[in-house]
């Protein structure tokens, strides 16, 4: 049985991870890979349902209630779509993974990030990304960028921008403590030019397989 690759794309809201999880699902299908493309919150059906809950119902959330929720998503994800995929010998690309659980509710809802993380390596039975690609932008650019798209915000999307703020720089953290894991993208470069750094890290693991 060949290898599963599993790939996350991270990054506060507007920075463009779902335009280059297309054109990494393009890339890695044209050099033969199967590909699963998924997402958290809400990748799965059961998680569609939690997703509601999280991001589009009226009222508050508690911080707490909020970390919980996300990690009941994840752990449901992982043990029904994410891991099958794997053992199957598949390529994972997911838009949003458990460290932006660390980074929205451990450090932008104030919780402790490590707490967190903890929280979430249980929900996963301990299973991290081969490569987590952190798309960086400036929070202003990427809320300009949001206010682009014409969509209605959600919940989180609604927050003030100290608290991306914060969400960015906890990701830039987490990079920084895991290089070996981390691919940290400047996403003020063009589209082309982002995912041909992306094609050449990817590129590394899929010969090193």
């Amino acid at each position: 049985m060949s290898t599963g690759l599993f790939i996350s794309l991270e990054g506060i809201d507007g920075v463009g991870k779902s335009t280059q999880s297309d054109l990494l699902e393009e890339f890695l299908t044209s050099a033969g890979r199967t590909v699963v493309r998924t997402f958290e919150p809400g990748g799965t059906e059961l998680g569609q349902e939690i997703r509601h809950l999280l991001l589009h119902r009226k009222g508050d959330v508690a911080p707490r209630s909020e970390a919980l929720l996300y990690a009941a998503d994840r752990a449901h994800h992982v043990a029904t779509k994410v891991r099958p995929a794997l053992e199957r010998g598949e390529v994972v690309i997911t838009d949003r993974y458990l460290d932006s659980s660390v980074a929205y509710q451990g450090v932008g809802r104030a919780l402790k990030a490590a707490d967190v993380r903890a929280i979430s390596m249980f929900a996963v039975e301990n299973l991290l990304p081969d490569l987590t690609i952190l798309l960086d932008l400036d929070a202003a650019k990427a809320a300009a960028r949001r206010n682009q798209t014409g969509e209605a915000p959600d919940r989180l999307e609604r927050e003030k921008i100290e608290f991306f703020e914060s969400v960015r720089q906890a990701f830039l953290d987490m990079a920084a403590a895991e290089p070996h894991r981390w691919l940290v993208i400047d996403a003020d470069q063009s589209v082309n030019e982002m995912q041909a750094q992306i094609r050449a890290r990817v590129s590394q693991l899929l010969g090193s397989q």
